[in-house]
Parts: C-alpha cells; structure tokens; sequence
C-alpha cells in the first residue's frame, strides 16, 4: 500500500524524525493541490516556505507514487512557462453518504472530484435511533465491491445529514441518536465501515459544495439557504465555513417570526419554518384546495393529496396554475422577509438559493426580491446578488467529498 495512503497511527510510528517530516510535507501538497487545483513548483515553495531542490524531490517523490502528475504549464512571468503539478485522476478516493428524510444517496468519488460510480438513491430514511445503520453499510458496501477500486485508497467516508449536527463530538442530536451507547455515531460508524468518517450538517456541507465547485467559488461571504420540507442555512465569512461553539449556527428556520404562530415541529410557534418552507407550501395548498380553491391541483385524489409534495405545487405553477403561483409568492414573501433579517446581520455579497423550493426559480425569487426590497436598507440590499444554486441536488453529496479531503490529513498535520 502507498505510504501516504497510510495514515494509521501504527505506520507514523515507525518513521524516524526525518522521514516523518518528509511524509507530513507531502501530505500537505496533496491537500494544498486538492484545495486550489494545479500549481507550480515556485507555488509550493512560497505556500510553505521550502526551498525549490525540496519542492522538486517532494514532487518526484510524488509523481512516482501515482498521486501527483504534471499537467501543462502555468503563466510566464518572463522566460520559459513553468510546469504545473497536479493531482492524478483516481489516486485517492472518497465514499460520500447523503442521508434525508425519506432517502439515501451514495455516491464514490476520486481526489478530482469524478464521480466514480454515479449517485445511487437507496430506500433508507434516517431514523431517530441507529436501526437503519447495518443497511447503510450493507448498500455501501456492495457499492464499493461493485466500483473495483483498491479498498486501500479509500482515505474516506463524508456522511452528510439533516439535524443538529456536532461535527467535532462526531454526532447528531436530532438523528440517530446514542444516548444508549457510550461511544459517538462518529466512533460507531468508523468501527463499521474501518475508515475515517467526517459527519455534517446537510446545509454546510452544501455550503461548502457551493465555495468549493459552485457559485461561491472565489467569493469570501456568502450564505448558503436550502429550502426543502425545512429550512436550513450554511454560512460563509471571510472565506470559511462558520459552525458555532456546538456546530449548530445557521438554524435560520427556527426563529420565531410570527406572533402566536403555528406550533414548530421544534416545540416553538410562528417558527418561519411555518410559514415559509416546504412543510408550509404543502399544508397551505392542501388547506386550499380542501376549501374548494380552483386550481390543476382539484384532481388530485384524497391520497394524492395526503401525500402532496412541494414539487407538485412547482410544476402546477410552471403550467400556469394561479393558486399555485400565489402559494409560491406567499411563502417567497416571507421567505424574503427573513431574509432582509440575515442580509442586515451579515452583510453578505451573495446569497445562494439551494433545495426543492429554489427549482420553482422565478415563482418563489421574485417574492423574495419584492420583500428583501421592503424590509433591508438599502445600502445593505444593494450589494447583495440572489441566485438560485447551478449544483441542484448533488449539492451535499459533493460537499461530503470536500469535507473528507479537507480533513483527513489534519490530525497528522496538526501532531
């Protein structure tokens, strides 16, 4: 196996100084050229202050591992162009697990981002205890043994969820819960699947999909919004991911805005939750055509209408449907006014739009525009851009891939 796959403790152990020092530097390349792509030798050696002979014996080093190839050559600043280093397709490889409310979605990727098998959707919904655990690693598995890549560089699992989510404990205070076991999901799941795992909240990892590979990409603040059943938000400042002191920050949906509103399923009232999410669409649309609204959804049977989902009410809105489209406006208006609240407490230059609601595009923007109008100063609202997220709903399956390439290197960089 490849020395710099080997990142078990055991393996570090048997480096003397010298040789620890050299497998670290090179560790830290391949994280640095994961993170910003391609860059030349001067590159590496202003990045961390090594000098060019070390760079280039590092970069061979590499090269003759199969991590690291060249590929072309960068911008001239006088003289010969200089060769450009880059990852090697397929040198390491990450498994990414989404769960949701009522699916999974899994998915294996190289350290370039390829998506190796495909996203593959598994009828697992994640549960309040960890009974649903063996089956995902069931369907995990046979997605591995079925890709045939060398189990040996897997360097990750990325495992992205709904929920509380504290990814420095390793656990989810909403979703599969241990409050029966001693150890944490983080613990559990890396004894089952004996690889690291990185958990995160479903919206952040989003977020960092969006910063890493999305329109994001470049930009230093920027908040992230997912609007689906619920309401979740990533935030982005200065050019990092912003967790809070429990990992919770961003719990946008659940602050209450409406006076003696309806009951949260968070046990609070008026949540914006119940006014402006997915939840919300389907219970006002249903209630609606209950009271004998005219509208394309009249022909939805009973059961169709007990299981109504918020696509149904985009795609009447798409055909022209008005009491769709006026559903779609009611909760963009208060969508934006929500909004106007988190442009004026961060003061971001871009605000992403992600999630099933965000595919009803101009339905539910122009709503949240006319309302960010009226509730945000001005000087606020003018630098600002709203935009409906390109990544669609690959978005927190990606972000798993960044979160594992990002991290699992950091315990042996930080020692």
């Amino acid at each position: 196996m490849n020395s710099l796959i080997a990142l078990e403790d055991s393996h570090l152990d048997r480096l003397n100084n010298i040789e620890r020092k050299k497998h670290l530097q090179k560790l830290k390349i391949i994280k640095y050229l994961y993170v910003k792509g391609a860059k030349t030798n001067a590159d590496i050696c202003t990045r961390f202050k090594i000098s060019s002979p070390t760079s280039m014996a590092l970069l061979g080093e590499l090269i003759g591992e199969g991590l690291i190839e060249k590929q072309g050559r960068g911008k001239s600043v006088g003289g010969r162009k200089p060769e450009l280093y880059g990852l090697r397709d397929n040198s390491l490889f990450v498994m990414s697990i989404h769960m949701d409310r009522f699916k999974t979605r899994i998915a294996i990727f190289d350290n370039n981002n390829n998506a190796i098998t495909g996203v593959k959707t598994y009828p697992i919904e994640i549960t309040k205890d960890l009974r649903v655990l063996e089956e995902l690693y069931q369907y995990a598995d046979q997605l591995l043994l079925s890709s045939g890549i060398d189990k040996n560089k897997l360097v990750g699992i990325g495992f992205s969820m709904p929920g509380l989510v504290a990814s420095k404990e390793g656990n989810n205070n909403t979703y599969l819960l241990t409050s029966q076991t001693a150890d944490s999901l983080q613990q559990i799941l890396e004894r089952q699947f004996e690889k690291p795992v990185y958990l995160q909240n479903d919206v952040k990892s989003a977020t960092l999909a969006e910063y890493h590979f999305g329109l994001a990409n470049g930009r230093r603040d920027v908040l992230v919004l997912s609007m689906d059943w619920g309401i979740g938000m990533g935030i982005m400042l200065d050019g990092k991911l912003r967790s809070g002191t429990s990992g919770f920050a961003g719990e946008f949906g659940h602050i209450p805005l409406i006076d003696e509103g309806a009951l949260c399923h968070c046990g609070k009232r008026g949540c914006l939750e119940t006014v402006a999410s997915g939840i919300a669409l389907v219970k006002k649309t249903r209630e609606g055509i209950q009271a004998g609204q005219n509208s394309l959804l009249n022909k939805l049977s009973e059961e169709e209408l007990e299981h109504l989902e918020p696509q149904h009410v985009i795609d009447a809105a798409n055909n022209g449907d008005q009491f769709a489209i006026n559903i779609l406006s009611e909760v963009g208006m208060n969508l934006g006014k929500g909004i106007a609240i988190l442009i004026q407490l961060f003061n971001p230059e871009l605000i992403i739009l992600g999630g099933k609601i965000a595919e009803a595009k101009q339905f539910i923007t122009t709503p949240i525009q006319h309302s960010i109008n009226a509730y945000c100063m001005s000087q606020l609202r003018e630098k600002v851009t709203i935009a409906v997220s390109e990544l669609g709903k690959d978005a927190a399956i990606m972000g798993s891939v960044a979160t594992v390439m990002e991290n699992v290197f950091e315990g042996h960089l930080e020692s």
